[in-house]
């Protein structure tokens, strides 16, 4: 039914065959004359005028079901108020039998429930008795509620009858979308419906008395949603990315776009057709790409892609449902952005023909010169990347052109040293190419290949020996000033005019020396092969050449000696202490020999023992095991605990045998059954029984208690000392005794004196200082002194010692001091002494009467002493 003017239907015959004439369904004239738009609900069998005839477009097969229904939809093109009805479609014999009924009318269309026995027994139900499905249009917009179909039961002439239906959309989510009268059965639709949210929906229809009694078994009842072209297609992207290399043929895949329809896909609402709108920029062609309107793939269909011309497209692709109609499809766009990409289809060119550069010789890993190259694919990608190689000019390797990673430049670098005096200069000949293989049909130009010249510079060189190492054989106990050898070394500077000089600069054992002009080594000590600085016979010194050039260069060389043996070590016994049982059984000991010499000129050994003392050969055997082992034994049956050494005689075997007597330190003890000496006995060799403890005890206690009155009587002495007055009475001056002086003052003749002549000179007056520029010999050098002890002007007699020691352990803590064996210097005292001079000392008498003979048992120090002062007057 068509709103606000009622337009109605009359049923037609739908032919077999294709009707390509006006024929079928016509509608009756609204008076909208063109303004209304038709549009049908199944345009893939059905089309519709602007005049409202309703054409056949395919041939169409008997329709199996009684009647089918094409909703047809029209649209006011000013206002776009639209109306829907219904066209029912039936098989020509049954367009003969039916008048023309309006499509919605009073007279709904009845389900009738089948029959039943008055058992309540089903009767069998005939097989083509079908209900067939409810065709509800989606979006109506009624009125509501809109009736669809009566139920009815046989029983309602009878008896009163009640009808319900239940399901989801009537008394289940979503709730009151169909409803029905419970007396006539007329069921209704409430509201429009929306065949994306719900497609079917699936009713069961009741009919009890009013007692609430079932009357009639449940019949199902299917409500089908009618799909309108109300969703528009939706891209699943709105910008769509692809790319296509540059220079590709015409029919090259390069992307694909896929569109949505909430419609239904099997319906011509639901079919999408795509189509390229613009390209943009339009070069070289306007159509370089064609869409498949159906699967929407995307494609080249013109060559000439360049990427350094045009580097992207832009393509506004739409998609249209009703299979692309333009007139009733709706339709929407996306973007679809294509990158071209790069091939390498332009090869690398050198920004000049010749380049230039210099490096000194024998430099390595030194870039020499920066080779530029263009290139117009795109940068920091395979094609753009530029790998260098030499061709030419460079037989030996000497060159290599790395790739700067940043710039792309060619860096030619030295890696193998040059050297001037072969080759003043060097050409060579480099190509530049990328880092993969041009594209089909391009080659490199000349402009690929570049000529370096590169010029050596000359650089004062290191003198150098040869052979380095030098290797001499010598035999050891070579004597000093005997000449070894003459290590040269030679100037590999053969353009410079220049002399070397020699110098030692390794000797470890300082046993030569070497001629600083001509190379001439000499001994000056005697070679050791045995010295700790000789490893496996050789010993190793190092020599240094030193050419006279403008900026001075040195090489080194070693010298390489070895030191042939000669037998000057005599054997020693080892093990040099050991020990042995009282008893004969058992009591042998093992002993071998040490000889620093190498063999023929160490073992084998010859050992025997020395005839004195008398008693070694009477108590000890010595028994050789082999050349390198003895064995030594008791010879008596008994022999009493204690330690003994017994000297034994051994001889090497050199061509030149030496003999060397070692004595072998052995402890006789008692030994359990294992022949280790019991713990007993060790006790008892070192001779402490209970006694021997007791005594050892009481002499400890007594030295410690004088020790301890001696440091009392010291300490008594020291403040008696301090007490006592700096000068002594002129009564106890005896002129004849030697006197003991506390301070370091004068003698006899000079004890008034002034302590204050020992002082730093910081503590002198400014006039008393000597002058800048004069120094003793024994002074320290001029440089920052640690901080000495100082002393009071009027310093105690008893404080000198102190102060003495004070400086003392203040020079051992100064690292600025001279060596422990050196002349230290505690303080100065000045350039003059106000004491006057130690010569004015002088003795009454020489001395001679007095008896010095027993400082010769002092120790050889005092010995001169007694010489002089014991000795007679010649």
């Amino acid at each position: 039914m068509l709103y606000p003017c009622r337009c109605g239907t009359r049923g037609t015959r739908v032919p077999k065959s294709h009707l390509s004439a006006v024929s079928g369904l016509k509608f009756v004239s609204c008076g909208r004359g063109g303004l209304v738009r038709f549009e049908c609900s199944n345009p893939s069998d059905f089309r519709i005028e602007g005049d409202g005839v309703v054409y056949a477009a395919r041939t169409l097969q008997r329709i199996p079901v009684p009647a089918s229904t094409l909703l047809i939809k029209a649209v006011d093109t000013t206002t776009q108020q639209q109306w829907v009805t219904q066209v029912k479609m039936m098989p020509p014999t049954q367009v003969q039998e039916l008048a023309v009924p309006p499509v919605i009318s009073k007279t709904l269309k009845e389900i009738v429930f089948p029959s039943q026995n008055a058992d309540s027994t089903l009767k069998r139900i005939k097989r083509d008795w079908v209900i067939p499905p409810i065709n509800v249009p989606e979006n109506s917009r009624g009125p509501f509620p809109q009736e669809l179909v009566r139920i009815r039961s046989d029983h309602d002439k009878n008896r009163s009858l009640r009808y319900s239906v239940t399901g989801p959309g009537a008394d289940q989510p979503p709730n009151g979308i169909f409803t029905i009268d419970p007396i006539s059965g007329e069921l209704s639709v409430n509201k429009p419906l929306d065949r994306e949210h719900i497609s079917n929906f699936h009713l069961r229809a009741h009919a009890v008395d009013l007692n609430g009694n079932q009357v009639e078994n449940p019949i199902d009842i299917v409500i089908n949603v009618i799909d309108m072209n109300d969703n528009r297609p939706e891209f699943t992207h709105q910008i769509w990315n692809g790319t296509v290399p540059e220079g590709s043929k015409p029919g090259t895949f390069v992307m694909t776009v896929t569109s949505i329809d909430k419609d239904d896909p099997k319906t011509a609402n639901g079919m999408l057709r795509y189509k390229i709108l613009s390209q943009n920029p339009e070069s070289p062609s306007s159509n370089m790409f064609t869409i498949n309107n159906k699967t929407g793939g995307i494609i080249t269909v013109a060559a000439g892609l360049d990427r350094e011309k045009v580097p992207q497209y832009t393509l506004i692709i739409q998609a249209t449902d009703m299979e692309g109609n333009p007139m009733y499809g709706l339709s929407n766009t996306a973007t679809a952005v294509i990158r071209v990409t790069d091939i390498n289809d332009n090869p690398p060119e050198f920004t000049a023909e010749m380049f230039f550069g210099e490096v000194p010789e024998n430099a390595v890993n030194v870039i020499v010169a920066n080779l530029s190259v263009t290139d117009k694919d795109q940068p920091n990608t395979p094609a753009w990347n530029a790998v260098y190689k030499i061709t030419g000019g460079d037989p030996n390797g000497r060159f290599s052109v790395p790739t700067d990673p940043t710039t792309n430049e060619g860096l030619v670098t030295v890696v193998k040293p040059i050297d001037y005096e072969t080759s003043r200069t060097y050409v060579l000949t480099v190509e530049a190419r990328n880092e993969v293989p041009l594209a089909r049909g391009i080659h490199s130009p000349r402009q690929s290949t570049a000529t370096v010249s590169i010029r050596v510079k000359d650089v004062n060189e290191s003198p150098y020996f040869d052979p380095n190492p030098k290797l001499i054989k010598l035999e050891e106990g070579m004597m000093p000033e005997s000449t070894l050898t003459i290590f040269t070394a030679q100037d590999p500077d053969r353009f410079m005019e220049q002399t070397i000089r020699y110098s030692k600069l390794s000797d470890p054992a300082n046993w030569l020396m070497i001629d600083q002009n001509t190379g001439r080594i000499k001994t000056i000590a005697i070679l050791d092969r045995e010295s700790p600085y000789v490893k496996n016979s050789l010993y190793n010194a190092t020599f240094l050449a030193t050419d006279n050039g403008e900026k001075k260069a040195s090489g080194t060389g070693t010298l390489q000696i070895y030191l042939v043996d000669i037998n000057d070590n005599a054997p020693k016994v080892f093990p040099q202490e050991a020990e042995i049982c009282e008893k004969p059984e058992p009591n042998a000991i093992n002993i071998t020999a040490l000889d620093g010499d190498l063999i023929p000129n160490a073992g084998p050994f010859a050992f025997e023992l020395a005839h004195r003392p008398s008693d070694v050969r009477r108590n000890w055997t010595i028994t050789r095991i082999s050349g390198e082992y003895a064995q030594m034994s008791l010879k008596i049956g008994y022999l009493e605990s204690g330690i003994y050494e017994v000297p034994i005689i051994i001889t090497d075997s050199g061509n030149l045998p030496m003999s060397n007597t070692s004595y072998l330190r052995i402890k006789v003890c008692q030994c359990d059954m294992n022949g280790d000496c019991t713990d007993q006995q060790h006790i008892m060799a070192a001779g402490l029984g209970t006694g021997a403890i007791i005594s050892i005890l009481l002499c400890i206690i007594i030295l410690l208690i004088l020790v301890l009155m001696f440091v009392v009587w010291m300490k008594r002495r020291d403040k008696e000392r301090q007490a006592k007055q700096l000068l002594i009475d002129p009564e106890d001056d005896v002129r004849d005794n030697i006197l003991k002086y506390d301070e370091e003052g004068g003698g006899e003749e000079d004890q008034d004196y002034d302590l204050s002549q020992l002082q730093q000179p910081d503590t002198l007056e400014p006039d008393a200082i000597k002058p800048v520029g004069i120094r003793r010999l024994d002074e320290r050098p001029l440089h920052p002194e640690p901080q000495y002890p100082m002393r009071s002007a009027a310093p105690h007699p008893g404080d000198i010692g102190d102060f003495i020691n004070e400086g003392l352990q203040a020079a051992d803590n100064d690292p600025t001091a001279p060596p422990y064996d050196s002349l230290l210097v505690f303080d100065y005292e000045g350039s003059g002494s106000t004491a006057g001079s130690l010569s004015s000392l002088n003795s009454s008498s020489s001395g001679g009467d007095q008896d010095y003979d027993y400082l010769n048992d002092w120790g050889p120090r005092f010995r001169k002493l007694a010489d002089m002062y014991g000795g007679s007057d010649d």
